[in-house]
């Protein structure tokens, strides 16, 4: 009978020091930006506030009852109303609510204030990624998972960052005012990075403004803070800030990729070569709904596998990954994909997993049907 309590008292020194357990953090963080700072000093000033009223509070509720009890023969006051008691506890509310109003309101004034930016950046949820767009730079792309499939099905050792790394982080110069117009292509999305103190939602049809000035350069990570579907837990934000020097370079080398990007739409393509490009655009952008082998998740996600539409003619498969299909989870990928992607991954569908069609979607395919639609 004794033997319970010394199992409980090992579990419970077992879950306190486990070196497995997560860091154990009860408060804010301060951030790494101006806002970010003045948010953690504002919520520290509330809760100390919070922290002497109950401290008054409850000292004087447990001194009365310590007291003032009955077994020391204590006699109830007798009294109905006192006008004094009315007007002090009116006014003394009212005085700490304007001395807690006074520095949130100012925090909140900074906060929404987006003008004068140095940079606009355009953020775009998708389920499950996030586009961005540097507006007026020329320079656009997705930004998505890069977790590994091993890891996420407990294949492999988790690293540090699991579920936090993405193949195409976002760069922002340091010291510039960033402003962001976060809307969404789909569902509600939530575009959080905690330690920029920058928390909006992404909905479609709206666009929600925000803004950050990071003082150093860093790598600071968040996640879509709204319940989007099914792979709501794999949409990583990584925000990398540079050096304006490092940052006027990658950016001359993002214009130089799209550049390229176009001139391989015009490049002849062999079917290998588009096999090879495309596995790894499906293992990106696909695999979270028709799965590593193709196989689908039914009814929801249709296989690919011996499917009627990677078995059947190029120019349908083709038609239903451009423009998707209403009705169902299927996205339209028309805009989200490149030419040569869109064209490497229908060709890598119809010739994966014993499919084996051994035709091929080239880039200027997908070219003429984009520019048909225009």
């Amino acid at each position: 009978m004794m033997r319970h309590p010394r199992v409980w008292v090992g579990l419970l020194l077992w879950l306190a020091f486990s070196s497995a357990q997560a860091a154990w953090t009860v408060n804010m963080t301060p951030g790494v930006t101006e806002v970010s700072r003045t948010v953690f000093d504002l919520h520290m000033t509330i809760f100390w506030i919070c922290v002497v009223i109950g401290v008054l509070v409850f000292g004087a509720m447990f001194w009365s009852m310590l007291i003032h009890r009955r077994s020391t023969g204590q006699q109830p006051a007798h009294f109905h109303e006192s006008t004094t008691v009315e007007i002090l506890w009116t006014i003394v509310p009212f005085v700490i609510l304007v001395v807690m109003a006074v520095p949130a309101t100012k925090t909140l004034i900074d906060i929404y204030d987006t003008s004068e930016s140095d940079l606009d950046i355009q953020v775009t949820g998708y389920q499950w990624k996030w586009h961005y767009k540097y507006l007026g730079q020329d320079v656009e792309f997705f930004s998505n998972l890069s977790t590994p499939q091993e890891q996420i099905h407990n294949q492999a050792k988790k690293d540090e960052h699991y579920l936090l790394e993405v193949d195409q982080p976002l760069v922002v110069p340091v010291g510039a005012k960033v402003r962001f117009l976060i809307t969404s292509a789909d569902v509600i999305h939530a575009w959080w990075v905690p330690a920029l103190a920058v928390k909006k939602d992404a909905i479609p049809g709206f666009v929600n403004e925000s803004w950050t000035r990071i003082e150093k350069p860093g790598i600071f990570r968040g996640q879509c803070a709204e319940l989007c579907g099914k792979d709501h837990g794999f949409m990583p934000i990584v925000v990398e800030a540079k050096s304006k020097e490092d940052f006027a370079k990658w950016l001359a080398e993002r214009k130089e990729e799209t550049a390229k990007l176009k001139e391989l739409t015009e490049k002849e393509w062999t079917r290998e070569e588009l096999v090879a490009r495309g596995d790894k655009v499906y293992h990106t952008t696909c695999v979270a709904c028709h799965q590593a082998e193709g196989q689908g998740l039914p009814p929801m996600f249709p296989a690919l596998k011996g499917s009627k539409i990677a078995t059947g003619p190029k120019e349908g498969h083709l038609d239903i990954v451009f423009h998707g299909k209403p009705g169902t989870s299927m996205a339209a990928f028309g805009k989200q994909l490149s030419e040569v992607d869109i064209a490497a991954v229908i060709t890598y569908e119809r010739n994966a997993w014993g499919n084996n069609m051994g035709d091929m979607v080239t880039p200027k395919d997908v070219l003429a049907l984009k520019q048909a639609q225009e």
